[in-house]
């Protein structure tokens, strides 16, 4: 057995919502470990967009467009078309609002679940199964630390993050005895493009620079983080690449935390 072996020549990869940030950034780690990627965002335009730009970053990568909105069933429908067999799925795609919670309205709830859970649910429902089959694959769930220190700020958020490790977990006891795998990976803040706006927003509201809101996330919202600082994508996909290899074979079951430190527990 090779030492330390990260080769997937020969696999299929979909990574949902890789048009940009950690998905897009774990979109070209996995090409270049030699994966077909298959790359996943709401519109054919953002996904070609996405390709183009990857092929740029990963000259020898082989993408496919495989687009859809997965907060619907109709979109997992279509991305399953496009992409019926993948011998790795990453289940990235997510969003997140910041809402006081007696503000949160059902429908923003459903929302957050729709799209955040059912996206992971109906995929892995579609695809785990085949992969067991063929005795090899690699199921990701790309959760956050908001799965375990739960934000007051987002209550449903948090609470859609900690589905997914339920579900991680789950879908792992049905892998026993196999060359499957099904993990999590938990993300602390990450510098991502949809950052930009929405910090500037925020910033703007609250009357402070953005460099000021920056540093106050570390001061104030997550003062326990180790690193201080936010996350590039490449930090948090250069983990999740890694338990997508043949190299993680051992790593079966478990929630893999990239937080930064700000969770205060060792295990």
């Amino acid at each position: 057995m090779t030492i330390f072996d990260t080769d997937l020549s020969g696999r299929t990869a979909l990574v949902t919502g890789s048009t940009r940030g950690i998905g897009y950034a774990s979109a070209a780690g996995l090409a270049s470990m030699g994966a077909r990627v298959l790359v996943n965002g709401r519109t054919a335009d953002t996904v070609d967009h996405a390709i183009n730009q990857l092929r740029v970053r990963v000259p020898d990568g082989e993408f496919a467009a495989a687009p859809g909105d997965l907060g619907t069933a109709a979109g997992c429908d279509a991305v399953i078309a496009a992409a019926p067999e993948v011998d790795v799925l990453v289940n990235n795609t997510g969003i997140y609002e910041p809402k006081p919670f007696a503000e949160t309205p059902d429908e923003d709830w459903q929302k957050m679940f729709d799209v955040n859970v059912m996206s992971g649910v109906r995929l892995s429902r579609h695809y785990l199964p085949k992969m067991l089959e063929r005795d090899w694959g690699r199921v990701v769930f790309v959760s956050s630390e908001s799965a375990i220190f739960i934000p007051a700020e987002m209550v449903h958020y948090g609470f859609s993050k900690a589905a997914q490790l339920a579900i991680a977990r789950g879908c792992a006891e049905l892998t026993k005895g196999s060359r499957v795998t099904v993990n999590s990976v938990l993300p602390g803040p990450t510098w991502v493009e949809a950052q930009v706006e929405r910090v500037a927003a925020r910033a703007e509201t609250m009357g402070i620079s953005v460099e000021e809101f920056k540093r106050r996330t570390f001061t104030e919202r997550r003062p326990s983080s180790l690193l201080q600082r936010y996350a590039e994508p490449e930090e948090v996909a250069s983990l999740i690449c890694y338990v997508c290899s043949p190299a993680a074979s051992a790593t079966n079951g478990t929630a893999l935390r990239c937080d930064g430190g700000i969770v205060k527990t060792p295990y």
